[in-house]
């Protein structure tokens, strides 16, 4: 390649990015403001995924009269996220993820305010179509974990998705527990009790796509691909090297591996998770119990985040994936023999639940970092979260229909068992490597 065009390629790059391309030390304040932007989005984001979870197949229950399409709602909301991944994934992958995460949080926002409006004029039609808009939201809450990798180091990726998910918490936890108090605004201004959690929802997903789309700038995901691209042009490659390298980036085994751990433990939490709410009103327990359980489950797929990422970094994605499927099994067998009435133990359930999805989503979300260069990642990232959301559907639509027919017990057992398949694939792909 010409020095020549060397030179014209780089002038293809806007100034703005320039001083980032050539510049470490405003590589690192970037990755620094870019995680604060990520975190604060990622609070209000929490506290609107919680509604679904914590109230979801209770409204269901109420709006169709039987358990048997409890986990319609699971299964809507989770097929709605599988569209909003792929379109926020490829949003994100053309125009930056500023474009793609600020759309998803907006539309996940419409679609909750739609579940409130659905509950007041007791519509199923608009219930359904709300709930697949909403999912929007949920996808973008999943998403927003990759942006703060986008200038991460190798060594730094997992740590950036776990401190992401850390503050995902802090909203996570505080939905299920004001059930009750949002539940009593609803009623107060004539609404539908159930109702309150999705409100509360619609305005933080409003927030979350507002904080991002005016904070998140200059987007992080364009500048990766600038410095990719100023070090193939420093490098001289022509058209056909590039090609090459390119290709040669992309490590297909790691795709795979990182997109079925994730597939497998969303399929186990989700679907256990959709039906314990229903469990525990069969036994006699009050919506804030349920909250309470909800919420403890939640915080445990977040909480232990930053310390996941420094394992996952330390010792590796393959240990910890094992880990998620044993924690996973450990959540089966505990739910599946806890007696129905007792708290302490599906308290413990469900935290050892929300434990082994978070073991499984780090470490399969920093194999498909590992994976993927800067030039197909969020469009990669995007169709993996389709796969997962996709899994989540099959996992909510299914536990209800399977505890209807048998019990709660054989579905947590089923679950549990199907987390151990995590541990051959993770074998399989360290052989493809060897």
């Amino acid at each position: 390649m010409s020095e020549t065009t060397v030179v014209k390629r780089i002038n293809t790059l806007p100034e703005p990015l320039m001083q980032y391309v050539d510049s470490p030390e405003k590589q690192r304040q970037l990755y620094k403001r870019t995680m604060m932007t990520v975190i604060i989005s990622q609070i209000f984001g929490g506290a609107g995924l919680a509604a679904g979870i914590t109230v979801g197949a209770l409204l269901a229950q109420d709006m169709l009269g039987t358990d048997s399409y409890a986990g319609v709602p699971s299964a809507l909301f989770t097929l709605g996220s599988a569209g909003a991944a792929l379109v926020v994934g490829r949003l994100s992958q053309r125009l930056g993820r500023r474009t793609g995460l600020a759309a998803g949080f907006l539309a996940g926002g419409v679609g909750a305010a739609g579940v409130v409006l659905a509950a007041l004029m007791n519509s199923l039609v608009l219930l359904f179509i709300s709930l697949l808009v909403y999912g929007a939201g949920s996808a973008t809450n999943l998403q927003a974990r990759y942006a703060g990798t986008d200038l991460a180091l190798p060594t730094q990726r997992a740590k950036a998705i776990s401190a992401a998910m850390l503050f995902t918490t802090f909203g996570a936890v505080a939905g299920p527990n004001l059930v009750n108090i949002t539940g009593g605004v609803a009623t107060s201004i004539g609404f539908p009790a159930l109702s309150g959690p999705f409100m509360l929802a619609a305005a933080a997903y409003l927030l979350a796509g507002a904080v991002l789309l005016i904070f998140l700038r200059p987007d992080p995901l364009i500048v990766a691909k600038a410095m990719a691209e100023a070090q193939r042009v420093n490098e001289g490659l022509d058209s056909t090297k590039e090609a090459r390298v390119q290709e040669a980036g992309i490590h297909k085994s790691g795709i795979i591996v990182g997109a079925t751990v994730m597939v497998l433990t969303q399929i186990v939490m989700v679907a256990i998770m959709t039906m314990t709410p229903v469990h525990m009103k069969h036994h006699g327990h009050g919506l804030g119990e349920v909250g309470i359980v909800i919420g403890i489950h939640v915080a445990a797929m977040y909480l232990p985040s930053l310390i996941t990422g420094i394992l996952v970094d330390k010792y590796g994605r393959t240990l910890m994936s094992y880990a998620s499927g044993v924690t996973l099994l450990l959540a089966g067998l505990l739910a599946a023999f806890a007696p129905g009435d007792s708290m302490i133990f599906l308290v413990l359930a469900l935290a050892l639940l929300g434990l082994g999805w978070n073991f499984g989503l780090i470490s399969g979300t920093a194999a498909i970092i590992d994976a993927t260069p800067p030039h197909v990642r969020a469009k990669t990232q995007g169709t993996v979260d389709v796969l997962i959301a996709l899994a989540g559907a099959s996992g909510g639509a299914l536990s209800g229909m399977v505890v209807a027919q048998s019990s709660y017990s054989a579905l947590s057992l089923a679950g549990g068992f199907l987390s151990l398949l995590l541990i051959p694939v993770v074998v399989w792909s360290r052989k493809k490597k060897a």
